[in-house]
């Protein structure tokens, strides 16, 4: 997917969701790539050259709001970057300062990378830890790298994303570096029609 090339940090200006007001510096202002898990293409070899810094991307733009999930969409150089985002409706523990916390699910048709979920936190991670997300009773756990995390086995996105479609209830747990666990619960309503609007993405 992303093989041999550094980890491009993009820049997330986020608006308003479920009349939750996020800043500019919402998620340390930036959104985490997913760590390479591919070889190079066949054919291609390491030059050993630095490569020309890709155009930075152009701020998100808020397609439209359903219920607790927002649809945005915002330009990676040439590449239309398309996602829906929700902020967590019960955090816990509840006196513990979590920071800026989100769930997305992605569409990068420039990088064939579709509908891919990732749950992204306000703090460090414990190294080595992983988290579960609970979709109504079927679990699934994401490895981590920094403050976010994907699905240890990525043929189980599509399996994640229509369980949200169809779920009631999504739960996402985790430990802090400081080891605490922490879990946070999702509203799934407007899932199906957030993620409609981004099915186009191109």
């Amino acid at each position: 997917m992303f093989a041999g090339k550094k980890a491009l940090a993009l820049s997330i200006i986020l608006a308003a969701v479920s009349a939750v007001s996020l800043s500019a510096t919402s998620v340390a202002a930036k959104e985490a790539e997913k760590p390479a898990k591919t070889k190079p293409a066949a054919g291609k070899k390491e030059t050993g050259k630095k490569e020309a810094a890709p155009a930075a991307p152009s701020g998100p733009t808020r397609i439209q709001q359903f219920n607790a999930w927002g649809a945005y969409s915002y330009t990676s150089g040439t590449n239309k970057v398309c996602y829906v985002l929700s902020v967590p409706a019960e955090k816990s523990p509840a006196k513990l300062d979590h920071g800026d916390n989100f769930f997305l699910v992605t569409q990068r048709p420039g990088q064939n990378i579709s509908y891919e979920p990732q749950v992204m936190v306000g703090y460090a991670l414990k190294a080595g830890s992983k988290v579960k997300v609970t979709v109504d009773t079927k679990s699934y756990t994401m490895f981590i790298k920094d403050k976010s995390a994907w699905l240890e086995n990525a043929a189980e996105e599509p399996a994640l994303v229509a369980a949200m479609k169809s779920g009631h209830s999504l739960k996402v747990e985790a430990v802090s570096a400081r080891g605490t666990p922490t879990s946070y619960s999702y509203s799934l309503s407007g899932i199906s029609a957030a993620l409609k609007q981004i099915e186009n993405c191109q």
